[in-house]
């Protein structure tokens, strides 16, 4: 799955000239915590909660509030926001995405196309992805098997003995631990003890066998 397929393409975007308060003020409208900022349609920054909480005075400041509202009002969004913005291609798949937030501690990455701003993706976005890939919305049985790396073609033979007993695979998510594959079945029907029953008479290794999402 690629980025395109996940990013949220209703953008939110404010002028390098924006006063930090009407920032805010169009975080809290849309219910966001970050908003890229954009000039002559080129993506040249981003502004945070995190970042404007940090260009507001510290409680330990000497200052008056009205001499901390005279600063804070003629703050704009170019005073503070984040100008070495890493951005990802809406191409690129989706694990890819996750490593560049991994890898740079972030938790959001607009989205540039022929450098022009499409999109951005979130963590949030990416949790989304994980839950609509496992099929975790759909409800229904999730099915563990435990398979041997050196056996061939036994995912083709789970499939057949499921699709001759008339269920269907809604997702299957595959992962490799102590020289064995863990095959793991979304399933759409809610018999999760009646499909374990049917594999494990087949000759299989059924180690978990549970509803999702009941």
């Amino acid at each position: 799955m690629s980025v395109k397929d996940f990013m949220s393409a209703n953008l939110v975007v404010v002028d390098p000239k924006t006063k930090i308060f009407d920032a805010v003020d169009l975080m809290k409208q849309h219910d966001i915590h970050r908003l890229p900022v954009v000039e002559n349609n080129k993506l040249v920054g981003l502004i945070t909660e995190g970042t404007i909480q940090e260009a507001l005075p510290s409680k330990a400041t000497s200052l008056s509030v009205y001499e901390a509202n005279y600063l804070l009002n003629k703050t704009v969004v170019a005073d503070v926001m984040i100008k070495d913005v890493k951005t990802i291609h809406p191409e690129a798949q989706l694990e890819d995405a996750v490593y560049a937030m991994r890898q740079n501690n972030i938790a959001v990455l607009p989205v540039l196309d022929n450098d022009q701003i499409i999109g951005i993706i979130t963590n949030n976005d990416i949790f989304d992805a994980f839950l609509k890939l496992a099929g975790y919305h759909d409800g229904g049985s999730r099915i563990q098997v435990r398979i041997q790396e050196d056996k061939k073609g036994v995912l083709a033979e789970i499939a057949k003995v499921l699709a001759d007993n008339d269920y269907s695979i809604l997702t299957v998510i595959i992962d490799h631990v102590d020289g064995a594959a863990i095959v793991e079945l979304q399933m759409q029907a809610k018999e999760p003890e009646k499909i374990k029953a049917l594999l494990e008479q087949a000759g299989f290794n059924v180690t978990a066998a549970v509803l999702t999402n009941p």
